[in-house]
């Protein structure tokens, strides 16, 4: 059971760094839930949300810095509270629902936001085919454990691509604001992110279809072989005889 629900969790390098197992014993050592810290991802996705917001209404560079550090806060209380459950031993039983549904609200939340500090007439309903894809994506997830498959967490627009593209996009959207660097092509930077966005998530279903549908023929396969052998059995021994 432990080693399913291991396999059931998004594979992270970052939790084997010193500082953040540092970092997870401390918080498991507070009076916090690994729930707790999971409904914070939605605190930090609106403010994220409202920042966005004071970049469409009032343009300014720091807008898009606090936009950006409040996604990566985010990613913070997704990574700890499953590190805090697990690693820290303060599992709860409806743990996994505390771990999904805040993602399925936090995830809109950002993406749409991302529309308003877009620049083209397009962008927003650019976001919300990539707010409702990247839904879909973990829905896909989801199905597939219940079908019995592995958790899938293929890209290439999985959670972290999707955040750290955003991350990245407003950090050079603030930089070239500051700098003056590119300042026509720099106004449609977070259009192209979710054009790419929109397609990444749509090839990220596609894969993750096809590997549930894969993975059930070669189960199908598989309990075939298995039902076929004990039949094989008596034959043999009543030929010997």
């Amino acid at each position: 059971m432990e080693n399913q629900e291991e396999s059931n969790r998004r594979p992270l390098a970052v939790r084997n760094i010193s500082i953040t197992k540092r970092i997870a014993v401390w918080l498991s050592q507070k009076n916090i839930t690994p729930n707790q810290i999971s409904l914070m991802s939605i605190v930090f996705a609106a403010v994220g949300f409202a920042f966005a917001a004071g970049y469409h209404f009032w343009p300014a560079p720091i807008w898009l810095v606090l936009f950006a550090l409040m996604i990566q806060m985010r990613l913070l209380c997704n990574l700890f509270d499953g590190m805090v459950a697990v690693e820290g031993g303060k599992k709860t039983p409806a743990g996994e629902l505390f771990n999904d549904v805040p993602d399925r609200i936090a995830d809109p939340l950002l993406i749409v936001a991302a529309g308003l500090v877009a620049y083209s007439t397009f962008a927003m309903p650019l976001a919300w085919v990539a707010a409702l894809l990247a839904v879909l994506s973990a829905y896909i997830r989801v199905l597939g454990v219940s079908m019995d498959c592995p958790a899938d967490f293929r890209g290439p627009m999985a959670k972290q691509h999707r955040m750290a593209l955003l991350t990245v996009t407003l950090l050079v959207m603030a930089i070239n604001q500051w700098f003056d660097l590119l300042p026509n092509v720099g106004l449609y930077l977070m259009d192209i992110a979710l054009a790419t966005m929109v397609v990444g998530c749509a090839f990220t279903c596609w894969r993750r279809l096809a590997f549930i549908f894969t993975t059930k023929e070669q189960q199908a396969q598989a309990a075939s072989v298995a039902a076929s052998e004990p039949l094989s059995e008596p034959l043999n021994e009543k030929a010997h005889d």
